[in-house]
């Protein structure tokens, strides 16, 4: 059975901090999938999992050039992995796309984490984890959901 996780998050360095304590269950081969409207906090929690997982270089969304492969770094107590990642949003379900990025590829030698994926790419693995980001209507809280799948 799996166990499901709710945190809510009042600042952006919350979902950070949520990003590195989840990095520190990732390995390469590992495939997150995050869902969640604009504004959810992906990319913020996306910042944190590079973090805790020590890769290189700065990390944004990447929504204009897709894919971004941020190079492994030192990471404490794990081995180094770099970091891949997807912004979904404009592939729109374009599975041909989703293909000519060769993510399956990827997905053994890095931590594959995909901003808006949720019903795109799941068939990339079989076990991924499902982080789902809401925030609440007119305020900065955000609250997080999250569990593997598979």
């Amino acid at each position: 059975m799996t166990q499901r996780h709710e945190r809510s998050l009042p600042t952006v360095a919350d979902t950070e901090a949520l990003g590195r304590e989840l990095a520190a269950g990732l390995s390469a081969g590992d495939l997150v999938v995050l869902d969640g409207p604009l504004g959810a906090g992906k990319t913020a929690l996306t910042r944190g999992i590079a973090a805790g997982l020590g890769v290189q270089g700065r990390v944004s969304s990447p929504t204009f050039i897709i894919a971004r492969l941020h190079r492994a770094g030192e990471r404490p107590d794990a081995p180094p992995v770099p970091l891949v990642h997807v912004d979904a949003y404009r592939l729109g379900g374009d599975l041909d796309e989703l293909d000519a990025l060769d993510l399956d590829t990827e997905l053994h030698q890095a931590v594959v984490v995909v901003e808006w994926g949720r019903g795109v790419v799941e068939h990339l693995s079989e076990r991924h984890l499902r982080v789902e980001l809401r925030r609440e209507p007119d305020s900065e809280v955000r609250t997080a959901v999250w569990e593997w799948i598979g």
